[in-house]
Parts: structure tokens; sequence; C-alpha cells
């Protein structure tokens, strides 16, 4: 956001100020945010569906082993508490899924890098801004962006991060759900299939 000088043009001053006093609040209809997850050590997330046409879930990779979560209800449905179980194949970014993801390779996103959906269906996007970095911000917006239209109606900053580093933010592959993740907590926000 700097100019070749170190010092911020007009146009960067305002965007910075935009972005810094857009209230926090709840994702619109149809969007529902589920109780955040505690989550020490988390390093990396992934979607994956399993064979029975479940709805999504989201593979938790922490230090203290795997997670699986039930992303309509965040009811956590499996885990395996072995120590190694934390790293990934870094080659490739994938982990070895669990409990209903069995035998299924999860790619993942995170610590060593990936990235997950940051559009869904129905004209969903979703940014992470920092004009207090290291303090992180997600926006969700329809059909629009941050960077235009009003906050509270074409754009909400839905989630600030100051306590703990953002590891991975995005949609899963249905659109569905949208994972903030961090280094120590879990936030997930859903909707049911075939809404806005």
């Amino acid at each position: 956001m700097i100019g070749k000088m170190g010092i911020m043009s007009s146009h960067q001053e305002r965007l910075r100020a935009r972005l810094r006093t857009a209230p926090l609040q709840p994702p619109p209809t149809p969007w529902q945010p589920l109780a955040p997850i505690a989550v020490g050590g988390l390093s990396c997330v992934g979607f994956g569906r399993a064979h029975s046409g479940q709805g999504d879930l989201l593979l938790v990779v922490s230090s203290s082993g795997r997670g699986l979560f039930d992303c309509s209800t965040g009811a956590r449905i499996a885990r395996d508490p072995a120590p190694d179980a934390g790293w990934p194949d870094t080659d490739e970014l994938v982990h070895e899924g669990i409990g209903p993801l069995s035998g299924i390779t999860v790619p993942v996103a995170g610590l060593w890098g990936g990235g997950l959906h940051t559009t869904a269906p129905g004209g969903w996007a979703v940014d992470v801004v920092a004009p207090d970095w290291p303090v992180e911000s997600v926006m969700l917006s329809f059909d629009s962006s941050p960077y235009q239209g009003e906050a509270g109606s074409s754009w909400w900053h839905v989630h600030r991060e100051e306590s703990c580093e953002l590891r991975a933010v995005g949609f899963s592959p249905s659109g569905r759900t949208l994972v903030i993740a961090s280094s120590c907590t879990l936030t997930l926000f859903t909707r049911s299939p075939g809404t806005g």
C-alpha cells in the first residue's frame, strides 16, 4: 500500500480508512454462523466429501492430530490424536482423511501454503485485508467487493483476527461453507443447499 517514496497516496489512505472503519458484523442471510471452535496449534484445513454423499466435511490438522468436522453443525465426527498426524505431504499439500474420509486424499491449505476457493456460487466472494497489519480482517461480499459498494449492504466485515495467525480462509467446493481457520480457532459459516 505504500508508494515509491514510502508515503501513501490519498487513494491508498482512503482505502485503508474504508477497510479500517468497516464495522464488524454477522454475515447476511442465508449465511449462519456456527459457534467458534478452539483448536490449539491448527496448521491446515481441507474440505472433503464422503462417498455416501454427506455434506461438507472439513479435515482440521493441528499439533494434537487430526479432527473431522461436519460443516452443517460444527460437530467433530472423527479424531486421530496421533502426534505425527499433523504433518501433511508438503510436496503435494494433501493429507490422508479420517473417519468417513478414510482412504481419501484431502487437499489442504494453511501453514505450508495452498488455498481454498475465494468465490462461491450465487455471487459470493471472500477477501482477507490487513489495513492494520498484522491484524487481519475477513470481508464477505455479494456481487461486489470491499473496494466498492457500502459496508453492510454489498459487503460485510465478518471476522477480525487479532490474537492468532490466520492459516486459511475460503469456501468449500460446494459453496455451502465458509471457513476461517486461525492458529487457535476454527470459525464456520454455513448456508443450506439451494440458497442464494
